[in-house]
């Protein structure tokens, strides 16, 4: 999930050094790029069989790809509208949304470590950013609500995810892994229009070409498959790691220097996740020699 984190943050600078391409078609030719990959993997690896998947995966396969598509489409129309650290900032509220989700929908009972680090992970973005909004333009108003989506979007997406690998109750259990490329389907077809006529020039299409490939669909195809083990909650607080490295590409790649407020609040935000990560390890150590003893086989 680390991995996944800091493929995802590359975003934002890559996109600072495009020369035409703005807006919607940023967002079109990234998802196109991933959709491009996402078949050419999928069907090599499932043969035949993705196409029944996609005929036969149900409505939790479908909902999936449709919160992948506002993520994607949301995520580079607001980084073009606002700055880099408003729809970081943004994204932050993730964790508190997937946690209530998931309390509400699958009946997670998150222990107080959990909670904390949200609440201390939450308190180091709000230090991070907090000044970012005050005397904002309108455009990067309008930009940090548009970035909203994400997070409500990915809180729903895990939810759905983590329900129908771990419940069978929605029905058999999925492969959830084509939902990342119907989501791309649908963010590209539904840019297309927006971002026509077309004006990236080969620079461009070699950055969104690499953003598609290696900051969506990898990093996407990783996530999913994590979420069949990590608790929906934790993949949303481990997905916070975006902002540091974001913050890192931004300063060293786009000379966007941090200030002080920024790095201590940084600072914050790892010390929470650090902790959290340990306290969970040290307890599954704890708890597994205890069930080995009660459990004979």
């Amino acid at each position: 999930m680390v991995l996944v984190t800091l493929l995802w943050s590359i975003a934002g600078v890559v996109t600072r050094h495009l020369e035409a391409a703005r807006s919607f078609e940023v967002t079109f030719w990234r998802s196109f790029f991933n959709a491009a990959f996402m078949v050419v993997a999928l069907a090599l690896w499932k043969g035949k069989g993705l196409w029944a998947e996609l005929r036969d995966g149900g409505w939790p396969l479908w909902m999936s790809g449709v919160m992948w598509s506002i993520m994607y489409t949301c995520f580079m129309v607001a980084i073009t509208l606002t700055t880099v650290a408003n729809v970081l900032v943004t994204m932050a509220l993730g964790p508190l949304m997937t946690a209530l989700l998931a309390r509400l929908a699958l009946g997670h009972r998150l222990p107080a470590r959990t909670w904390a680090a949200i609440a201390a992970a939450g308190v180091g973005i709000a230090w991070m950013y907090g000044r970012e909004l005050a005397g904002a333009e309108l455009r990067h108003l309008v930009g940090t609500f548009v970035a909203l989506g994400v997070p409500v979007a990915a809180a729903i997406n895990w939810t759905v995810i983590q329900r129908t690998t771990h419940q069978p109750s929605y029905g058999r259990r999925r492969d959830m892994l084509p939902a990342v490329l119907i989501g791309a389907v649908i963010s590209a077809a539904v840019t297309l229009p927006l971002a026509w006529p077309l004006q990236a020039s080969v620079h461009d299409l070699g950055l969104l070409a690499t953003l598609g490939v290696f900051q969506l669909a990898v990093p996407c195809l990783i996530a999913v498959q994590l979420a069949r083990v990590l608790p929906a909650p934790e993949v949303a607080l481990l997905a916070l790691l975006e902002v540091i490295f974001g913050v890192a590409w931004a300063w060293l790649g786009a000379n966007e220097v941090p200030s002080p407020h920024v790095l201590q609040g940084g600072v914050l935000v790892l010390g929470a996740l650090v902790l959290n990560e340990a306290l969970g390890l040290r307890r599954s150590k704890a708890v597994a020699p205890t069930a080995a003893a009660i459990d004979p086989s």
